[in-house]
């Protein structure tokens, strides 16, 4: 009995995250346009953590009333070229050689 209410539940939420994510998708298709829609489509494939983050950030501007027509593809990109800026990591790379048990330092 607790096992079908558990089963439910869990049905239920995810009807409830496909319906979300379905009007996420709607409204994104709303604010960009076809190319713009594309190239964060390929962004999706390869980092989807980068893509949810502008989608997120423009669906915000959408819903705050910042966005007067549609996302063009360079619009796209100098949003994309600001969030790289912003989040840019440096790396460093360090070599540390190991030394041979049978090296001598003579």
């Amino acid at each position: 009995m607790g096992n079908q209410q558990n089963a439910d539940q869990q049905k239920a939420q995810e009807d409830a995250k496909r319906e979300a994510e379905e009007r996420r998708q709607l409204m994104l298709s709303q604010i960009l346009s076809a190319q713009a829609r594309e190239r964060l489509a390929r962004i999706a494939l390869v980092k989807p953590e980068k893509a949810r983050g502008v989608e997120d950030v423009l669906l915000r501007a959408a819903q705050m009333g910042q966005m007067t027509e549609k996302v063009s593809e360079e619009r796209l990109i100098s949003l994309l070229e600001q969030i790289n800026v912003q989040t840019s990591k440096q790396t460093k790379v360090t070599i540390q050689r190991r030394r041979s048990v049978l090296e001598d330092d003579d």
